[in-house]
């Protein structure tokens, strides 16, 4: 099996590679430019601690401010997509990584906003895989087995947690009703679920995420299949637009788990529309330019950022700063 730095340095180069290719003399064009750059505080709203956004806002806050030297980047761990709109609504945060599902939620005002919220794109970061796990020991296949079992969904202030729940109601199952369903801290989940108390998680993250293999090795994970719901997830206006897509879980991402088709879901840096179009340039080439140095080490899958799918961001327009970089940046 190919060894997870292994796989991590060959992401890393394809995608440096790819810049190269991609955008030709561009890198020797920002690197000779005059302007210092913009200057000021951005606040970028992540994720809990442990998790995939946290870990990318604090390589892209360390990218930007060497690449940067006036601006200071402060990273804000959170409880992941729902909770960090809200941050930008109230203007707490400047910036934020949110589920494309999630963010498309915010600009409709569907459930769970109340009121549709104005949000713009930098760009599409990488792409999550929705893993949900059930302890090897239990006689559940699939998610309308989980009846009378007690399920996580994440924190109660993430995307994961709303389309957790939108996934039990398309298996037929009733959240608090059919299923228990608990919203602890990513840090206590595995304690949670080597004492019984919770059952079945389900993570939104990269392959693989440390939770789940540390659980994997003891008591045993199986993995449930996802694809088969995906088309009763779209909502009102179905799945345009959503980020969500079938994709299969990686093969030696965990014991076992090669091929079974699950959900992925991408995920976007976003924020408000006033924010100012030389930060969103300076963003954007940033993520263009530097897309190697912003892989997470425990995250080793195909699943991160490539330049040539940044644009596609789904029902959330492109900033014009980032429009304007991007053009700049293909010509």
């Amino acid at each position: 099996m190919t060894r997870p730095t292994d796989r991590r340095t060959a992401l890393r180069a394809a995608l440096g590679s790819a810049a190269v290719a991609v955008l030709g003399g561009a890198l020797v064009g920002d690197a000779s430019r005059q302007d210092p750059g913009p200057s000021g505080v951005l606040r970028l709203a992540t994720g809990e601690p442990t998790g995939l956004h946290a870990a990318f806002g604090h390589l892209l806050s360390a990218e930007l401010e060497a690449a940067y030297p006036r601006l200071r980047c402060r990273v804000l761990t959170t409880e992941a997509s729902v909770a960090n709109i809200e941050l930008l609504r109230d203007r707490r945060a400047d910036l934020a990584l949110v589920l494309t599902d999630t963010a498309r939620a915010a600009a409709e005002g569907t459930d769970p906003f109340p009121h549709p919220v104005a949000l713009r794109a930098i760009g599409r970061v990488y792409e999550t895989y929705l893993q949900f796990a059930v302890r090897a020991d239990l006689p559940v296949r699939a998610v309308s087995d989980l009846v009378g079992h007690t399920v996580w969904l994440g924190a109660a202030g993430s995307g994961g947690a709303v389309l957790g729940a939108r996934l039990l109601r398309a298996a037929g199952l009733s959240p608090g009703s059919d299923v228990e369903v608990r919203h602890l801290p990513m840090t206590a989940v595995a304690h949670a679920v080597r004492a019984g108390s919770v059952e079945a998680v389900l993570v939104v993250g990269g392959v693989p995420i440390p939770v789940l293999s540390d659980l994997d090795d003891r008591p045993g994970l199986r993995f449930l299949p996802l694809a088969g719901l995906l088309p009763k997830l779209g909502g009102r206006y179905g799945l345009a637009g959503s980020g969500l897509a079938e994709v299969s879980l990686p093969q030696g991402a965990y014991r076992g788990v090669g091929g079974v088709a699950t959900i992925g879901v991408s995920n976007l840096l976003v924020c408000r529309p006033d924010l100012p179009s030389t930060v969103a340039d300076a963003l954007t080439r940033l993520l263009v330019l530097h897309a190697a140095a912003l892989v997470p080490d425990h995250a080793v899958g195909t699943q991160f950022l490539d330049v040539r799918s940044l644009i596609g961001t789904g029902s959330i327009p492109l900033h014009p700063g980032a429009v304007a970089a991007y053009r700049s940046l293909h010509g």
